[in-house]
C-alpha cells in the first residue's frame, strides 16, 4: 500500500471519503487497500486479516457506497457471533453512513424483542445480528423478510461456520436472495471448502493481509511460569506492576469474572466483570465503565474475546490459558490495534505448559518471560490470600441469595458490591 493512498483513491466517493476522515481514518489499512476495489467490482470477498487491522470499514464501505447508488430497505445483514460485536458493528455502519442517512437494526439475544419489532417496522438499510435471533424474527415477525437483500456478511466467520450456529445460518441461507454479493471476514479463517460452499459464495476473491496464524509486530507478548496455588499472587503483582495500563484479563469461567473482580476490588484495584450470565444491558454497562476509563480492568470470559475495538487497551493479561491457538490471537487482539503497541501477558502454571508450548508453535514465534522475582511476587501473598478469603464468603453469599430468590445470577449483587467498595453509588452495569 502505497504511503499517499486514501479512500477516495480505492473508488469511495467524497461523503464517504470525508466520513472516514471524521472517524480518524485517514489512510486505508492493508485489508481495505486490499478488499475495498474488489467489493466495489462486485465480486464475493473472503478476507484474513489480523484482529483490529480494520474489516469492518473494509466491507461497510462498499456496503454504504453501493446502498447510496440504489437505496432501499434491508439492503444487507451482518452476522456476528456475539452481541457485543454485532453492536459495535452497528455503531461503524451509523457513524460511516450518518452522512447519508443510513439507519441499522440490531437483533441480538437479551434485549427486547418488542422494540427491535418497533425497529424493523421503521425499515432500516442494514441488519445486524446474531443467527438465533435474527431467525426468532424471520419466523415471527410479522411483516419482515429478507427476501430483497443484496448483501450478506459474516463476520468472525471461523466461528458462525462452525457446528453451533449451523442451523441458523442454514436457515437464513435458505430464505435470503441466491443472487447476492457474500463477504466471509474473520482473523482466523477455516479452509475447508465444504463449509465455505455453505455460505453460497460465487467465485470469492480471497485475500490474506496475515498470515493464518499471526499476531501483530506492535504486540510485545510475554509469559509467568508460576506454581497454580500463588496465580492469583502473580496476577495481582503485574496489575500492580502495570498499575498505569487499561488490562483485559481473561479467565476461563464465569464464577471466575465474579471472584477476581471482588479480590481485586477488595485490594483496590477498580476491576469490573462482564461474562455470558450477565444480562445484556449489564455487559453493555461493564464495556461501557471500561472504555469511559471508570474501571481500568476488565474481568472477562471469551465474550469479549472476539472484534471488540476497544481503544487503549494496554495490556491483555491470560489467567487462563486459551486451548487453541485461535482463542489466543483473538483475546491478545484486543491490544495492539491500529498500529498502536501493547503486551500480552499469559500466567502459565505447571498443569496449562503443554497448551502454552503448542500455541507457541502454532503462531511460529518463541514467547519471551515477563521479568519478574518469585520474592517480590510473594510480598503480596498475605494481602492476596485475605482478599481471596473475603471474595470466597461473598460468592458463598451469592451463591445462598441465588437460591433463596430462584435464580439471581450474581451480578446484581456484585452491582451493590462495586457501590460499597466505590463509597457512592456508581451507574447501574448494562450488560
Amino acid at each position: 500500500m502505497e504511503e499517499d493512498k486514501n479512500f477516495k483513491d480505492l473508488g469511495i466517493c467524497e461523503q464517504l471519503a470525508e466520513a472516514c476522515d471524521n472517524l480518524g481514518w485517514k489512510i486505508p489499512t492493508k485489508i481495505q487497500a486490499e478488499a475495498i476495489p474488489h467489493a466495489l467490482e462486485g465480486k464475493d470477498l473472503i478476507g484474513l486479516a489480523q484482529t483490529g487491522s480494520g474489516k469492518t470499514g473494509a466491507f461497510a464501505l462498499p456496503i454504504l457506497q453501493s446502498l447510496l447508488e440504489s437505496p432501499q430497505a434491508f439492503f444487507a445483514c451482518v452476522l456476528s457471533p456475539t452481541r457485543e460485536l454485532a453492536i459495535q458493528i452497528a455503531e461503524h455502519f451509523e457513524a460511516l453512513g450518518a452522512c447519508i442517512g443510513v439507519k441499522c437494526a440490531v437483533l441480538v439475544g437479551g434485549i427486547d424483542r418488542v422494540q427491535q419489532t418497533n425497529n424493523l417496522a421503521n425499515r432500516p438499510h442494514i441488519i445486524v445480528g446474531t443467527p438465533g435471533r435474527l431467525v426468532d424474527h424471520l419466523s415471527n415477525t410479522k411483516g419482515f423478510s429478507l427476501r430483497t437483500l443484496k448483501y450478506l456478511v459474516l463476520d468472525e466467520a471461523d466461528r458462525l461456520l462452525n457446528e453451533d450456529f449451523e442451523k441458523p445460518i442454514n436457515e437464513i441461507l435458505n430464505v435470503i436472495p441466491r443472487e447476492r454479493r457474500t463477504y466471509l471476514f474473520s482473523a482466523t479463517m477455516t479452509s475447508k471448502v465444504k463449509k465455505l460452499q455453505r455460505a453460497c459464495l460465487r467465485n470469492p476473491v480471497k485475500i490474506e493481509a496475515a498470515s493464518k496464524y499471526s499476531t501483530v509486530d506492535t504486540l510485545k507478548q510475554q509469559f509467568c511460569l508460576l506454581p497454580a496455588k500463588y496465580k492469583e499472587c502473580y496476577l495481582v503483582y503485574i496489575l500492580t506492576e502495570m498499575s498505569g495500563c487499561t488490562s483485559m484479563v481473561f479467565t476461563r469461567t464465569c464464577d471466575a469474572t465474579l471472584f477476581l473482580a471482588m479480590m481485586l476490588r477488595h485490594l483496590g484495584l477498580r476491576a469490573i466483570p462482564i461474562n455470558g450470565k450477565m444480562t445484556q444491558s449489564k455487559r453493555s454497562g461493564a464495556l461501557n465503565q471500561f472504555k469511559a476509563g471508570e474501571c481500568n480492568i476488565l474481568i472477562c470470559t471469551d465474550v469479549a474475546s472476539r472484534g471488540l475495538d476497544i481503544e487503549l487497551v494496554d495490556m491483555v493479561i491470560n489467567y487462563d490459558i486459551p486451548t487453541s491457538y485461535k482463542l489466543y490471537n483473538h483475546r491478545v487482539g484486543r491490544t495492539a490495534r491500529a498500529g498502536r503497541s501493547g503486551v500480552a501477558v499469559s500466567l502459565v502454571n505447571q498443569y496449562e505448559w503443554e497448551w502454552f508450548v503448542q500455541i507457541e508453535n502454532d503462531i511460529g514465534k518463541k514467547i519471551s518471560q515477563f521479568p519478574c522475582q518469585k520474592e517480590e511476587v510473594l510480598l503480596f501473598m498475605e494481602r492476596v490470600t485475605e482478599a481471596q478469603r473475603i471474595a470466597r464468603v461473598r460468592m458463598k453469599d451469592l451463591g445462598g441469595r441465588k437460591e433463596k430468590q430462584g435464580g439471581d445470577d450474581g451480578e446484581e449483587a456484585m452491582d451493590r458490591y462495586l457501590k460499597l467498595r466505590n463509597g457512592k453509588s456508581s451507574k447501574k452495569m448494562r450488560k
